[in-house]
């Protein structure tokens, strides 16, 4: 096997086991972990219009997240707005039940940034780090990402 071909499936396993854990632990609030990034990145900005939330979504970079939107809209975690400025647009912000679901989804995910911390004790995962944005920066994925970090989420 190619040094390559493994890295390759290391990631990709690392991120399935990843997201296995963190959809275990969310599966009493009845979210998916894509749903869950959509509530804390409301957490953490709101008001956002559907364009902006979309900017800034890892996991569904590159589609609009209406799917996820309207789901998490119908079992009343989001409010959807019309923007003063604009009505066509419309401004998403969380329900108290909302809000409530969103801190104890940042819990479970110290959680697993703990285990991650706790594999990474000892290596250079800035490193790591550093190839891994080589790798996706450009990309839909990558970019979302970036204009995360630029805007501080």
């Amino acid at each position: 096997m190619r040094i390559a071909e493994e890295l390759r499936f290391l990631i990709l396993a690392a991120q399935r086991e990843g997201n296995r854990v963190l959809a275990q632990a969310l599966k009493p609030f009845g979210v998916t972990p894509s749903q869950a990034e959509v509530l804390r990145l409301l957490q953490e900005r709101q008001p956002l219009t559907l364009n902006g939330l979309g900017a800034l979504l890892v996991c569904e970079s590159g589609s609009s997240p209406s799917r996820l939107v309207d789901r998490l809209t119908t079992t009343g975690l989001i409010d959807r707005l019309p923007a003063d400025h604009d009505r066509r647009q419309v401004r998403l912000t969380l329900t108290p039940e909302g809000a409530r679901i969103a801190t104890r989804i940042a819990e479970i995910e110290d959680e697993l940034y703990d285990r991650l911390d706790t594999a990474g004790a000892g290596s250079d995962t800035g490193e790591v780090i550093g190839f891994l944005h080589r790798f996706v920066d450009g990309l839909p994925a990558g970019r979302a990402l970036a204009h995360r970090k630029e805007t501080g989420a």
